[in-house]
């Protein structure tokens, strides 16, 4: 897919309507933004002065060579690893010295390139684990709010069996999770990211070893989720994804930001191409 690359033009990275296959449409202001970003392994630059944003009712894709940062800029957006330099804002507030259980507290949630599953326990369980802010989970309310609780209980359980229904995982809602395909378990972790009533979801190569049929699966779930109002950053390879699926594009190659235009004018940037494939 990298013989397609198209002319960029970054004095338009402003402009919040976009050209989508399902039409033309109007986006948020940033939700997330990150300026300055730095990360050193020992001499070892992964990310270098880096920046992105993703603008509410999105779905931005982030690109580039193998080693080119992607994965740690995600580390670092997501509180996985502190930055050496820069900030991260979410909702307008800077997240880079919260913890990683705080920031999905205030609503921002990544997946994994290798899908992060508790294999020996049900895929209907590995969902209610995701439930957050239960009255169940201080300790006097066991005994004092019992029936609050089993009221809660019901609920998250409907709404679990909700989301595998739209992910397609019903019918293995009882079925160890262990047990399930790679394009399964990515549908499990994206679900189960649902279940924290996120306002952004970071996806970390979600088409990545799945079968052609599990990857249509999963950019349909994403579009209905965006439909829905859900805002999207997503790291992928698989070109036709982030082409059908991103209103903008970033690209990264060295730990530095190379180019950010709607997919149509990523398609033959030449400074892409040239990074890619090295002329």
């Amino acid at each position: 897919m990298v013989d397609n690359f198209a002319s960029s033009d970054a004095s338009d990275m402003n402009s919040q309507t976009v050209s989508q296959n399902s039409g033309t449409r109007v986006l948020g202001s940033p939700l997330l933004t990150a300026n300055g970003l730095v990360k050193r392994f020992g001499g070892l630059v992964a990310v270098d002065n880096a920046a992105i944003e993703v603008p509410q009712g999105s779905i931005t894709g982030l690109i580039g060579p193998n080693g080119a940062g992607k994965t740690t800029l995600f580390n670092l957006l997501s509180s996985f690893i502190t930055p050496d330099a820069g900030q991260v804002l979410f909702d307008s507030n800077p997240i880079q010295n919260l913890p990683p259980h705080e920031i999905a507290h205030r609503g921002m949630v990544r997946t994994f390139q290798v899908a992060r599953v508790l294999s020996r326990l049900s895929v209907l369980e590995n969902m209610l684990l995701a439930t957050q802010k239960q009255t169940g989970e201080r300790f006097w309310n066991v005994w004092l709010r019992g029936k609050q609780i089993a009221k809660e209980e019901r609920q998250q359980r409907d709404r679990a069996l909700e989301i595998l229904h739209s992910v397609g995982l019903a019918h293995k809602a009882n079925d160890y999770a262990g047990g399930l395909s790679g394009g399964q378990r990515k549908l499990l972790e994206m679900g189960r990211a649902l279940m924290t009533n996120p306002k952004l979801i970071l996806l970390d190569e979600p088409a990545a070893g799945v079968n052609p049929t599990l990857i249509n699966q999963i950019c349909d779930r994403i579009l209905t989720w965006n439909r829905e109002g859900m805002t999207f950053l997503i790291i992928e390879h698989n070109m036709d994804v982030i082409m059908s699926l991103c209103d903008r594009v970033w690209v990264l190659a060295e730990g530095q930001n190379l180019a950010v235009g709607t997919p149509q004018e990523i398609q033959t940037n030449s400074q892409v191409l040239e990074a890619y494939l090295g002329n």
